[in-house]
């Protein structure tokens, strides 16, 4: 018999991946089903940004293998951006690295940082990727809980008691999924003196910074930050791109060399029209993120009302296309993810898919059109 490797023992297939095709079944047989759990943009993305990719097509060397470090002129939109909205300096030649999406920088920062038996501190709850990837290296993941009573900030008494002697990583996630929960600047700072304090490399993964959000961050604002931290960022969710699959990672040059070393063992550099593309984007003014979020607060204004009607609780003050909500005492989340799909056809996420943490809480997606979330909402 083959005999597959004992890493995949580690892991399950993703939720949404095994969750899904129980959904497509559901369809299948006719049941009107209304999608609001999964956080992939169901809105355009600029004109302008499709109007590139399809003038690039002609260029010459578009079709040829890529650069593995990407388009001059896409990295230096990347610094421009940070440069524009977090006011932080990148610099284009050496402190970005493009990537395929930004969920394929977990593991490429993973496999270049850890060791197996190394441990990794992940948040609880938190992106599923986080976990599955360090078990996947035989790594060991050490979770830190987040609390609502605390806004979902890390509890740094908590972490100073932890043997850090194993510990690599640090992945850190903010505006928080899913909670929607945003980092105070004290939080940064915090984090980045527990890593150089330790010797633990502080990623966050900041995709979400732009959406319902007049205030985006970045770690990297921080003074001293490159010394010890990464971000992660994405085009998917700030401008409608999730499927064109571009992300950076950025922070000093020694990080960025030895990631490289895995990247370049991994893909043969991004299409250059995508990359066009996303120049574009990242060139755009904030008029619109002020578009994007207008759609965004509508449709978050019905789901707060889709609810109430099932006398959840939720904040108002959170940042992110997700409503995390609190069930009512005495329910799970698994039973009203059920009670939700098989009794009033809609798909929603339990918050026990992202730790322990999320028992008793769901998250709504605001990727569903206001005329879906309002049909829901007549359906409770």
């Amino acid at each position: 018999m083959i005999q597959f490797a004992n890493r995949l023992q580690t892991v399950q297939e993703y939720y949404f991946s095994k969750k899904l095709q129980e959904v497509r079944q559901l369809i299948s047989e006719g049941k009107p089903i209304i999608n609001i759990g999964i956080g992939s943009p169901d809105l355009l993305p600029p004109t302008s940004v499709l109007k590139a990719i399809q003038d690039s097509l002609q260029d010459t060397g578009a079709h040829s293998y890529q650069s593995y470090q990407g388009l001059p002129e896409f990295r230096q939109a990347v610094s421009n951006f940070y440069q524009n909205n977090y006011e932080v300096a990148i610099n284009p030649a050496n402190e970005v690295l493009p990537l395929m999406g930004s969920k394929e920088g977990i593991m490429h920062i993973s496999l270049a940082f850890l060791n197996e038996g190394d441990q990794v501190l992940i948040p609880n709850p938190g992106y599923p990727t986080y976990s599955s990837v360090t078990n996947l290296l035989g790594g060991e993941p050490i979770f830190y809980n987040l609390e609502e009573v605390s806004n979902w900030q890390p509890n740094f008494e908590a972490l100073e008691k932890l043997d850090t002697s194993k510990i690599k990583l640090m992945w850190v996630n903010y505006p928080h999924m899913p909670t929607g929960a945003d980092a105070t600047k004290e939080t940064f700072q915090k984090l980045i003196d527990f890593g150089k304090k330790h010797n633990i490399v502080i990623v966050n993964d900041n995709p979400y910074s732009f959406i319902l959000n007049e205030h985006p961050q970045s770690i990297l604002q921080i003074e001293g930050a490159k010394d010890i931290a990464l971000e992660l960022n994405s085009v998917s969710k700030s401008f409608n791109m999730a499927g064109w699959r571009v992300g950076m990672l950025l922070g000093k040059p020694e990080f960025l060399t030895e990631v490289l070393k895995v990247k370049t063992q991994m893909d043969s550099g991004m299409f250059y029209g995508i990359q066009k593309g996303a120049t574009k984007a990242l060139e755009l003014d904030k008029d619109w993120f002020t578009q994007l979020n207008n759609t965004y607060k509508k449709r978050q204004e019905l789901v707060f009302k889709l609810a109430d009607k099932l006398e959840c609780t939720y904040d108002k003050n959170t940042s992110g296309m997700f409503v995390w909500c609190k069930l009512p005492e005495g329910k799970t989340s698994e039973e009203m993810i059920d009670d939700l799909l098989y009794n009033k056809h809609i798909f929603a996420a339990p918050g026990t898919i992202f730790g322990s943490q999320g028992e008793g809480y769901i998250r709504f997606s605001l990727c569903v059109s206001e005329e879906k979330i309002n049909e829901a909402i007549n359906r409770i």
